[in-house]
């Protein structure tokens, strides 16, 4: 709306001012035009000198809320119109109407379909928890339908180092378990009198219960003391009591000492595709007649330094057994364990064993992982404790390696 005012010029549109110049809610009013004052009576704005820079424009400074009128407002600005202002002068503030909503973009096809395909795709990768559950499922199999590798004739792997702590029956029992839920006949022999490997496989190993022993010192035939492990059909193991301890010393006076579990085999392990042994932590008789009854060697070393000094005594004693007892026997398998990304130490180990042992060393590693340490206390592997855990899932690798590398092995006409 256009006022056309009392003076000249004051509505014509080329002689009009930008509100903006003002102060907010006052017009412009040309110059030499009567300021209206206000009553004393009544609050209103304090009128200010004009500023002749400014074209004419007046100042008003708005009183404060307890100076103002409760009568009415200017603009609705709180702001008390002059008394003596005419209806013309008096305009009505324009309010800025509300900004519309925004439109939504519009949606062809081709956007739809980039939309569509992006949503398909977060939707069809399955979250942690289902990833673990199929993890799993594959390593207890129970279908059967997953199966490794058999090897063509049977494998006596022997699990030595006398470094003690690096894992040994942890990888005997958790490897043994693996290889037998996916289609291969297994058995493990507990050498450590300590019966950790028993333990592990919930197989009884107290006072009186037939054992390696019997074996080694009586001569018994190893059927006579093998027992069905609980729950896995394609696993037996030959448990070890607390007699074992003092079997080093009776065996000191026996003919062929050495050879007195590999006669033991001989005699009774044809009907299996796997044979562990679990060795002691120490260089004795025992583990010797693990060496000459085993044509594989199989060692754990944990990625720390102290496990690098074991070694270079362990790969002499073989050297030794290998020129005088059994020609045979050969380190085939290096299985890096208790492995902590989070150390530098662990990665320069690790590199020190891939270096001196070259492709005997597995590329799966174990890292650490409580599952691991926790299950020998409910009487089970950690693939039957939790399949779904990182220490499972990295034994299950290295059996599957192990496996693979047997078939391989075989193929090109010998044993990996």
């Amino acid at each position: 709306m256009r006022d056309s005012g009392d003076g000249p010029g004051y509505g014509d549109a080329d002689n009009q001012v930008s509100r903006e110049t003002g102060i907010e809610g006052w017009g412009v009013r040309p110059a030499g035009r009567a300021v209206p004052q206000p009553r004393a009576d009544v609050g209103g704005p304090e009128v200010r000198s004009p500023d002749p820079t400014r074209g004419g424009t007046v100042e008003f400074h708005v009183s404060t809320p307890n100076e103002r009128s409760s009568t009415g407002t200017l603009y609705g600005r709180g702001v008390t119109p002059p008394v003596d202002a005419t209806p013309a002068e008096v305009r009505t503030e324009r309010r800025n109407p509300p900004s519309p909503r925004p439109h939504p973009s519009v949606v062809t096809a081709d956007t739809e379909g980039a939309m569509t395909d992006a949503y398909v795709s977060r939707e069809t990768e399955d979250p942690p928890l289902a990833q673990e559950a199929k993890r799993a499922v594959e390593i207890l199999n129970p279908s059967g339908e997953i199966t490794m590798p058999r090897p063509p004739r049977r494998r006596t792997m022997c699990v030595a180092n006398q470094k003690g702590g690096v894992g040994k029956t942890t990888t005997a029992v958790n490897i043994a378990v693996a290889l037998a839920l996916h289609g291969n006949r297994v058995l493990v022999i507990d050498l450590d009198p300590q019966g950790n490997a028993s333990t592990g496989l919930n197989v009884p190993h107290h006072s009186g219960v037939p054992d390696v022993y019997d074996c080694l010192i009586d001569g018994a035939p190893l059927d006579a003391v093998t027992q069905q492990v609980e729950g896995i059909p394609n696993l037996w193991a030959v448990p070890a009591t607390i007699d074992l301890a003092g079997a080093e010393i009776e065996l000191v006076s026996v003919v062929a000492r050495e050879s007195r579990l590999k006669r033991a085999i001989e005699a009774g392990g044809n009907a299996y595709d796997y044979i562990f042994i679990d060795c002691p932590p120490s260089l004795g008789l025992l583990t010797v007649n693990a060496l000459v009854a085993a044509e594989e060697v199989l060692i754990p070393i944990q990625c720390e330094y102290y496990a690098l000094e074991g070694v270079q005594a362990l790969t002499n004693n073989i050297e030794l057994v290998r020129s005088h007892l059994n020609p045979h026997l050969d380190i085939t398998t290096v299985l890096l364990t208790m492995y902590d990304r989070r150390t530098r130490l662990a990665d320069l180990v690790e590199q020190d064993v891939r270096n001196h042992f070259g492709e005997k060393c597995l590329n799966a590693v174990i890292p650490r992982n409580v599952r691991v340490s926790e299950a020998p206390s409910y009487s089970q592997s950690v693939m039957t404790y939790d399949p779904g855990s990182r220490g499972a899932v990295s034994y299950f690798e290295a059996a599957q390696e192990i496996a693979l590398r047997g078939a391989q092995g075989a193929q090109v006409g010998g044993i990996a």
